[in-house]
């Protein structure tokens, strides 16, 4: 069962709400990978692993739409015998999101992501990411198992 803020957010997105695409409006005009203070959805950042501490950082990630097709050769062909038609991207939005800001912060390990919202360019995720080498990230025992230098 979601959660009472899970089901407020999956209401803002199902009716397009004002105050979200105001957000999203802002959001567009910053840097695709943004780092943010604290998450728009603290619960879900909770249960994948999230805490108000020193070591863990929340990063807001835009990825845009489109650019994932087999590009159409040229020449005469049947569109059927193409190749284009049936091919999809191996990866969805959210694990591009990740790769990306895994690519920009080497030093600290993928905690989880979610969803934040979707418009007819971008797609928004929220990336919880921790610092392994940080002392208060290796004195905590629940997220030193999960985030161990080794892994």
């Amino acid at each position: 069962m979601p959660s009472y803020q899970d089901r407020m957010w999956i209401r803002l997105w199902r009716t397009n709400a004002p105050e979200l695409r105001s957000k999203a409006v802002l959001w567009r005009k910053q840097n695709a990978v943004t780092r943010i203070d604290k998450p728009s959805r603290i619960q879900r950042a909770r249960r994948l692993g999230y805490k108000a501490k020193q070591g863990i950082i929340v990063i807001r990630m835009r990825v845009g739409t489109g650019g994932m097709r087999k590009q159409r050769p040229t020449g005469g062909r049947r569109p059927k015998h193409l190749g284009v038609t049936r091919i999809k991207a191996d990866d969805n939005m959210k694990k591009v999101a990740e790769r990306r800001v895994l690519e920009r912060y080497p030093n600290m390990k993928l905690l989880g992501s979610y969803f934040i919202y979707k418009d007819g360019m971008h797609y928004w995720f929220e990336v919880i990411m921790a610092d392994p080498a940080h002392p208060r990230i290796a004195n905590d025992k629940e997220l030193n198992k999960r985030v161990s230098l080794t892994a």
